[in-house]
């Protein structure tokens, strides 16, 4: 096989894995319309569930063969690699939207997961296809996608009073996490350091330059 085709399949499979990611964008529509305590008491049973199925793939044979089996086509090198036992996308998926369901207001919530779909299988398939300029740890071209499609998310997203601030909050913040996503790998999954990271951006500067201003959207459960 020659490596245009294993390319090829690369990016197929990488296709695929996308396609299962842009589901989790149902996490934060629906989020908008449940309260933080319904989120979590669905939230954090599944991640438990998930994250047992992740860690017993690792030592139990019956279950790695099953897992491997139903999803190993979509995992990647390093999420199969039998010394360091790491955890797969899906786990760490889940794992930060509790922790961002948990730590943030919901306004932030939406922005930052969703950016973390949209920007996050953007930033993947135009940085593999048409990944031209080295740009620190992988390539221009697909950390300019990650912040292109993210700022257009910063757009669509309900905010508080949707003042201009609010959106240059947004951009910046998503500035920041194109920056995360380009530099993350190994031990610092970006599925968990790009919303955490534009979180907490958000929220500083929401503190920072409006901090009269309740981080409450109005009309929906919070």
């Amino acid at each position: 096989m020659t490596e245009i085709d294993q390319g090829a399949i690369d990016y197929k499979h990488e296709l695929v894995r996308k396609s299962v990611h842009l589901c989790s964008l149902s996490m934060p529509i629906i989020y908008y319309y449940v309260t933080r305590e319904l989120a979590l008491i669905v939230l954090v049973p599944l991640l438990l569930f998930i994250l047992f199925f992740d860690i017993s793939r690792h030592y139990i044979i019956p279950i790695k063969t099953f897992y491997n089996n139903l999803f190993g086509f979509m995992l990647r090198k390093h999420e199969t690699d039998e010394n360091k036992k790491n955890l797969n996308g899906a786990s760490y998926v889940l794992l930060s939207a509790v922790i961002v369901v948990f730590i943030f207001p919901k306004v932030i919530v939406i922005t930052s997961f969703a950016v973390l779909i949209i920007g996050d299988i953007f930033a993947a398939l135009i940085g593999r296809k048409f990944g031209r300029h080295s740009f620190l740890k992988k390539s221009l071209e697909g950390t300019l996608a990650f912040f292109f499609t993210a700022a257009i998310v910063v757009i669509v997203a309900p905010k508080v009073e949707y003042t201009f601030g609010e959106y240059i909050i947004g951009f910046v913040a998503v500035a920041v996490g194109a920056i995360v996503e380009n530099l993350s790998g190994g031990w610092a999954d970006d599925n968990l350091t790009i919303p955490l990271s534009i979180g907490l951006v958000m929220w500083g500067l929401y503190i920072i330059f409006i901090p009269e201003m309740a981080l409450i959207l109005t009309g929906v459960p919070n």
